[in-house]
């Protein structure tokens, strides 16, 4: 799906996860909770090595973890980490050199906007996860 596509009827699109306006819905948050227990772990052991943001993007997937995070936090840290996860956003993955630019730019704007939320224990545990798929 190119950007500019649009989804087959009731379908979500890339940017369905992370709208303000459709991201705390619940029906979408479902979706995204769904598609980021599938697929966020055994894409980030694909790409971790490729991508400076690895740090900071498993920081808000164990923020979005937490049970102590506000509900409309994680909703949009759900939103964000789900957008990574898909295969076909606004710029594809598969692009070497860019194809990660848009999925740096929505984690570190969920960051900007709910980095508070981010706790020190959420950023040690995401050193911890990349320190152990360093040595796989």
């Amino acid at each position: 799906m190119t950007a500019n596509a649009k989804p087959a009827s009731g379908a979500m699109s890339p940017e369905d996860a992370i709208d303000p306006s459709k991201a705390l819905l619940p029906a979408v948050q479902r979706v995204n909770e769904v598609r980021v227990k599938k697929g966020f772990w055994p894409k980030v052991g694909r790409v971790a090595a490729r991508i400076p943001f690895a740090n900071p993007l498993i920081s808000v997937y164990y923020a979005a973890r937490d049970p102590e995070t506000p509900l409309a936090a994680k909703g949009v840290m759900m939103g964000a980490l789900a957008y990574f996860v898909l295969p076909m956003d606004a710029i594809p993955d598969v692009l070497a050199g860019i194809g990660f630019t848009d999925d740096a730019a929505v984690i570190t704007a969920v960051i900007a906007t709910m980095g508070a939320n981010i706790r020190k224990r959420h950023r040690e545990a995401a050193e911890r996860a990349l320190e152990r798929l360093r040595d796989q």
